[in-house]
């Protein structure tokens, strides 16, 4: 079974922490996202408009299923707020100098983040495999991507270093999931014009 795992197209509020802030998609980001001609009978998405939209752009008349707990990480009091913003702010200073691993005030920590994501991501995988579906295709974000990736994906690589671009995702083969609770990374996909 194929999995294609996708970020979210672009919102307003690009450069800034924007976890359970629910933007729409800019319209730039609209008109960036480009469908590829790669149908998909039903995606699964968050609760945060940005995916749903994403979504039906890139899989018109796709059925659209919300799946609680693949939304991104909460960022608490950094909501909406960019690094630039926060420069000389003392709880933000600390938590990127404890590499961004704490829990963000008022927010999720990445361990409590990655736990509920992936609680989330593998019972999508097990109920693919069990109807015997070809493909799983899920448009979430990117701290979404990171953790499900971190956790499952072959060859493994850190969490920082599986984050995409809006509008790109991972194409995985869930061949090794059964044996493994793994996934093997096969490749990238760009849903952007421009890419």
């Amino acid at each position: 079974m194929k999995i294609r795992l996708i970020r979210h197209g672009a919102t307003a509020g690009q450069g800034r922490y924007l976890g359970r802030t629910d933007l729409p998609l800019s319209p730039q980001g609209r008109a960036s996202l480009d469908p590829r001609e790669q149908p998909a009978a039903k995606v699964y998405v968050t609760s945060l408009r940005r995916t749903g939209q994403t979504a039906a752009l890139l899989f018109p008349g796709a059925e659209q299923q919300v799946v609680p707990g693949l939304e991104e990480m909460d960022f608490g009091v950094f909501e909406g707020r960019s690094f630039q913003d926060m420069a000389r702010d003392r709880d933000y200073r600390a938590w990127v100098e404890g590499g961004c691993l704490a829990p963000c005030p008022g927010g999720e920590s990445k361990a409590l983040f990655c736990a509920r994501v992936t609680r989330a991501f593998a019972p999508l995988v097990d109920l693919a495999l069990e109807r015997g579906e070809e493909e799983l295709v899920v448009v979430a974000h990117r701290g979404t991507q990171m953790a499900v990736m971190e956790a499952f994906a072959l060859p493994p690589r850190p969490y920082f270093q599986w984050g995409l671009p809006c509008g790109e995702g991972y194409v995985l083969d869930a061949a090794p999931w059964r044996s493994r609770r793994r996934l093997l990374l096969t490749g990238e996909v760009t849903y952007t014009r421009d890419g």
